[in-house]
């Protein structure tokens, strides 16, 4: 039994990838180590709108390596939410999640080399928000 919890514990890191990501422009980059089974896509306005694939991680599992200064923070409704684009060219390639506030959740679409298509994102009913939280979260 041990040997059958190592291994799969073995196998959920070994899912674990770095990528690095980033803003149109370029002036905001990343590095984020994540695993793309775990991407969900939340049918709530500001989701919709802005077509975020998510993909939650923990803080040290997230890298700023440039564009501090270049980002600006949006917060509507309850404000625990902070989402950040790039002052220059607007692109939204993470923010700080109402659901998970100690956490970054990083924009899918901002990673370089991934494959849009390969995945297959978790839906989440964001626009029933209250409600779905209370359901099994896709991220957790």
């Amino acid at each position: 039994m041990r040997h059958a919890r190592a291994l799969a514990a073995s196998e959920a890191r070994s899912m674990m990838q770095k990528m690095e990501g980033g803003c149109h422009c370029g002036r905001v980059r990343f590095r984020v180590t994540a695993d793309l089974d775990s991407v969900t896509n939340c049918n709530c306005p500001i989701c919709t709108k802005k077509g975020i694939l998510h993909l939650i991680v923990t803080p040290d599992n997230f890298e700023l390596l440039k564009g501090k200064d270049d980002l600006i923070t949006y917060t509507f409704n309850t404000g625990v939410a902070k989402h950040t684009f790039c002052r220059h060219c607007g692109i939204h390639p993470f923010y700080v999640p109402r659901s998970d506030p100690d956490k970054i959740d990083v924009n899918a679409r901002c990673l370089d080399g991934v494959d849009l298509a390969k995945l297959r994102p978790k839906y989440f009913d964001g626009k029933h928000w209250e409600v779905a939280m209370q359901k099994s979260v896709p991220w957790r």
